[in-house]
């Protein structure tokens, strides 16, 4: 795949690039923020005029901004600013990629979302990430049956547990969160699962 590296800072996606070595001229870098609705139409603008589709899409950007007050108690503010990145963000660049995927009927979504945004596990802490993981969940739903007549499968996935690397010493450690199940979920065959919630890549209870 060619893939396209969004970033609120080309700056950083830049650095970004320059670790990964030999597969770096498969990837692009672009300016993206989700929240602006004029920065996500030039990126589906531009990847129409210079790739001519989109394959796969992956919905990964999230602000985590709470804290320790609970929900009775949360700064309303907080709620909303989270709400504008985590699933507004992540419904207005679907909006702008969904019609590259419709014209050839080919697609995949894949939504990064989290456990703290299960409903059957929902506990106290974190009140506006917990419940802007459970909207992006609900919206993978949704989605999922509004672009199945598309050729177009749309999951959530909960990254799992962070592989762990030590390199060298004890003060050299290193947490990479797996991307096993997106990748998966970014790579289905036409007869694979739509509008599911997975991690590790089994389905684990919205």
């Amino acid at each position: 795949m060619r893939v396209v590296m969004a970033a609120r800072s080309l700056d950083h996606g830049r650095a970004a690039l320059d670790l990964l070595g030999d597969l770096a001229d498969r990837v692009a870098v672009r300016q993206l923020d989700v929240t602006d609705s004029g920065s996500v139409a030039r990126l589906a603008s531009w990847t129409d005029r210079q790739l001519g589709r989109c394959d796969v899409l992956m919905n990964n950007a999230a602000v985590l901004i709470d804290d320790e007050r609970g929900s009775p108690d949360v700064d309303l503010d907080v709620v909303r600013r989270t709400l504008e990145t985590n699933l507004l963000g992540t419904w207005r660049l679907t909006q702008a990629i969904a019609p590259l995927m419709r014209r050839h009927h080919y697609g995949r979504i894949v939504n990064v979302s989290s456990a703290l945004g299960s409903l059957s596990a929902m506990g106290p802490g974190l009140p506006a990430y917990r419940i802007s993981q459970a909207a992006i969940n609900a919206l993978t739903r949704m989605l999922a049956h509004d672009l199945a007549d598309d050729g177009i499968l749309v999951n959530a996935c909960c990254p799992g547990a962070p592989r762990v690397s030590i390199a060298g010493s004890r003060d050299a450690v290193e947490f990479m969160p797996s991307a096993d199940t997106a990748v998966w979920l970014a790579t289905l065959q036409g007869d694979g699962p739509t509008g599911g919630f997975f991690r590790d890549d089994k389905a684990v209870d919205w």
